[in-house]
Formats: C-alpha cells, structure tokens, sequence
C-alpha cells in the first residue's frame, strides 16, 4: 500500500497494464512522477517494479481494494481497461465515488465514452487518436528538405501549406506564429528570393524558411 507523504506534486494512479497503461505507466514513472499502477497479471506488475516500488497484483477493482492500494491519495487516476466494458464502468464509478480530483478512462467506442462521460470521467480514444493523428501526418507532412547549419541556424524546404493559399505573407505571420523567416519561394521552378509582406502564398509554392530546429519543427507539425 501507497502510504500518504506530504504533497510535492501530483500522485497518478494507473489501472490496467496492456499496452497503453504499460506505456503510460513509464513514461510517467520516467518523468519522475509518482504513480500507482495495478493489474491482475503478475509478470507485468513484476515487470513495472522496475520504475515503480507502487505497482500492485489485484484480483479486485472494488471500492475497498482500490482505497487500500492508495487511489484515494491520487490526484489523476486512469482507467486503462477498454475490452472488457462492465469492468471499466464499475472501475471508473468507483474511482469517482473514491472523491479523486479527476479520472481518466480509455474508451473502445463512442457508446462507451458516452457512459464514461456520464459518470463524470474524462475520456480518451487512444487507438482512434492515434489513427487520426497519423492520418494528419501523412497528409501534412510538406517537408522535402532539411538544412542544419549550425545549432541556431536551419532551413527548411515545405510545400505550402494549404491553409495558407491565398493569404499574403503579413497576414501569414510566420515569424510571430513560430519564429521563422521566408528566404525564398519557389513556383514553376522560379525562385524569388525578394518575398515581401504583400506576398500571395500560391497553391505549388515551395517555402524556404529558416530558424531554430524546434521552430522550425512547429512549423511542420503545424502544416
């Protein structure tokens, strides 16, 4: 059992080691935060001792079980259970009950978020936003070149981004957005290297920008 302490930062509760609670469980535990993290299988909890001394083998997910292994003291708990959807209603209405400042339950579908929802959890869609953001990075990704020049100076080759067409360049505001500058646009294989702030972004037209490597990653993160 998770013994109270004196609070210095958050305490996460974790219910549920497949492979998002797996995941999430590190990633938080190597972030430094503290976590507890239960589940019924023993070589994943055995697996997890290796970032966490709170990790716990539990046959039940009652009110009982859940206060005695140290969910009560959390701030954030999760509820990592998708497949099997009666023990993740019961598990996350208990949570809530337990009087825990905000839970978190993973949901498999839209009629199992509703219900989630409904017991007062914040809810995610793990392997649907997964999908939807990989299907965003496929289509935006316009980067066709990278540059490093030194640690402070990088360019970057793109297509336009399609939100831009049409808009001028001071409207744009690339380098209040992220920090980067146009050295030059390339349309029909002319190069204009004199971009100023009544520019036109037209469909086809490939930006050079430069900037810092993390603003330049905004940038094609953004596109």
């Amino acid at each position: 059992m998770m013994k109270k302490k004196k609070k210095e930062k958050n305490i996460y509760g974790i219910i549920g080691l497949g492979r998002f609670g797996y995941a999430l469980a590190i990633e938080l535990a190597q972030s430094g935060a503290d976590i507890i993290a239960i589940d019924r299988d023993e070589e994943k909890v055995r697996e997890l001792r290796e970032y966490t001394e709170n990790a716990f083998i539990v046959k039940s997910l009652d009110k009982k079980t859940l206060s005695e292994t140290g969910f009560h003291n959390c701030d954030v708990a999760i509820v990592c259970i998708g497949e099997h959807l009666d023990t993740s209603i019961l598990t996350t209405l208990n949570l809530v009950s337990l009087g825990i400042p905000k839970v978190i339950a993973k949901a498999t579908g839209a009629e199992h978020g509703e219900i989630l929802e409904k017991l007062g959890a914040e809810v995610v869609y793990p392997e649907r936003d997964i999908a939807i953001r990989l299907a965003r990075r496929l289509e935006a990704s316009r980067v066709l070149d990278y540059i490093q020049l030194s640690e402070k100076l990088n360019i970057s080759k793109l297509l336009v981004p399609k939100s831009l067409v049409g808009q001028d360049v001071k409207t744009a505001d690339l380098r209040g957005r992220f920090g980067v500058n146009i050295i030059a646009i390339e349309n029909d294989s002319v190069v204009n290297e004199s971009i100023g702030p009544g520019y036109v972004f037209r469909e086809g037209d490939i930006l050079f920008v430069s900037g810092r490597r993390e603003a330049l990653d905004s940038l094609s993160e953004w596109a």
